[in-house]
């Protein structure tokens, strides 16, 4: 009884505020982005969709969103632990694992919580969204693939920081070498060594775009044999030097997220 007095109370006390607040935003023409928009969005997300993403993404400054806050750094903030709280649970419900998806969750909100301008939160914004997304498209494809095909894709996922020896994952998953390197190739339509360097060049582009490191510091980072032998991969597999990838890639975010 004591329970529903006191939620009765804080309705009551919160009335005022919203109905002045409703008024205002009729008065001026103030509406939030519509709701069916919005779930449209996320679900794209969870469905690993990057096309139907970069059109739905709305820029954190855009009015819709509402004003968390007079401090215009502290509202993006808000907005954007909002929006990574929600993609998190949108991408769970669609198979990515709770433990991976709340720490990928934690880790972003602490960046978020600790960047100082606005062009730090529009970049982690970009990142996060692309983020979940590039992980639920790989979640839906893996899923038409064998057992086998998997598990080589998760230890690749796992130990894509180390120089991976085939003869090492194929004793670790309990298969033979030949066998894992010829299934792996004919559901994929790459071989092992060339979806590891993928996946490995993707990592690498992401830190180039999202971090300050240096390309000998994300050589080292991912067991390439040297600086120079990963720049000619770089280069080889995206047409661009890691130098010139990060600078043209981070104008065209920034440009991307101004025009929106």
């Amino acid at each position: 009884m004591k329970k529903n007095m006191n939620d009765e109370l804080a309705r009551i006390k919160s009335e005022p505020a919203l109905s002045q607040e409703l008024f205002r935003r009729r008065e001026y023409s103030i509406y939030h982005l519509e709701y069916d928009k919005e779930l449209a969005f996320y679900d794209a997300v969870k469905k690993g969709d990057f096309d139907l993403v970069k059109r739905l993404m709305l820029p954190l400054r855009n009015e819709k969103l509402g004003k968390l806050s007079e401090n215009p750094l502290r509202n993006l903030k808000y907005h954007l632990v909002i929006t990574v709280a929600m993609i998190t649970r949108f991408c769970i419900e669609g198979g990515l694992p709770p433990e991976p998806a709340y720490t990928l969750s934690d880790i972003y909100i602490r960046q978020i919580d600790s960047a100082g301008d606005e062009d730090t939160i529009t970049m982690l914004h970009r990142e996060a969204v692309f983020d979940f997304t590039s992980r639920m498209k790989e979640l839906k494809e893996v899923h038409g693939l064998s057992r086998r095909t998997t598990a080589a894709i998760d230890y690749i996922y796992d130990h894509l920081n180390e120089k991976i020896q085939l003869f090492r994952m194929a004793e670790t998953l309990g298969v033979n070498k030949t066998y894992l390197c010829a299934l792996f190739r004919r559901e994929t339509g790459i071989t092992v060594g060339q979806y590891v360097m993928k996946k490995k060049i993707e990592a690498a582009e992401k830190m180039l775009l999202y971090s300050e490191n240096s390309s000998a510091q994300i050589s080292a980072l991912f067991s390439f044999s040297s600086a120079s032998h990963f720049i000619e991969i770089f280069k080889k597999e995206t047409g661009l030097t890691p130098s010139h990838y990060r600078k043209i890639r981070r104008s065209e975010a920034f440009t991307t997220m101004a025009e929106k």
